[in-house]
């Protein structure tokens, strides 16, 4: 099967799409989650991390402190952009990593693969995808979104979409859109007829 390249900003509701699309049996590459295990203690970049931003952007345990990170980072272009040098080659490499993995199994040709990337577009990891689902959702539930589930601030919350490739930008890379403004049932029945049109398109290739 192709695989999937599923994106979208911040509070659009794109991890909800890709847990569905785990629950019909697709095999998802979760960039958040990768990201997490590149900034793990004792790992090369954390190292660099705290030798850019100081070790005042650790838990006591040692672990990293993504929010208080973040609200630095946010508020200073430089500053991110510092933190995304150190942090998105290591990300790409290991997503890389695990989607030669997946060609490589005897099933492959069998399963679904999504690649779950927040950034699959401005880090470069479209080009390893056959097709790019972006997930869209109206603005102002967006901002809602955000400041509910990350309790931020008006301000945090502008800063952190601000700092990403805006929606309209996305969607012209986009084969497939999913709106989520609307109900979950909604939004699983747009998935379920890209799905439906995907398979035909490969059952056409075979």
């Amino acid at each position: 099967m192709p695989v999937i390249g599923l994106t979208g900003n911040i509070g659009c509701g794109k991890s909800t799409v890709a847990k569905y699309l785990a629950g019909l049996g697709a095999e998802i590459i979760d960039a958040d989650r990768v990201a997490r295990e590149i900034v793990a203690p004792g790992t090369p970049a954390l190292a660099e991390i705290v030798e850019s931003f100081g070790r005042e952007i650790l838990n006591e345990d040692g672990t990293l402190n993504r929010k208080k990170l973040g609200s630095l980072v946010f508020a200073d272009s430089r500053a991110l952009d510092r933190l995304n040098r150190i942090t998105h080659p290591r990300i790409v490499e290991a997503i890389r990593r695990l989607e030669q993995n997946f060609r490589d199994r005897p099933d492959s040709h069998q399963k679904l693969l999504v690649v779950d990337a927040p950034l699959l577009i401005e880090v470069g990891l479209d080009q390893g995808v056959d097709e790019i689902w972006v997930v869209l959702v109206d603005p102002d539930k967006q901002v809602r979104r955000l400041a509910e589930r990350d309790r931020l601030d008006p301000e945090e919350v502008r800063l952190r979409i601000a700092s990403q490739m805006p929606q309209s930008e996305k969607l012209r890379y986009a084969r497939r859109v999913i709106d989520n403004s609307f109900t979950l049932e909604e939004t699983k029945k747009q998935v379920d007829r890209h799905l439906a049109a995907l398979r035909r398109i490969f059952a056409g290739q075979t």
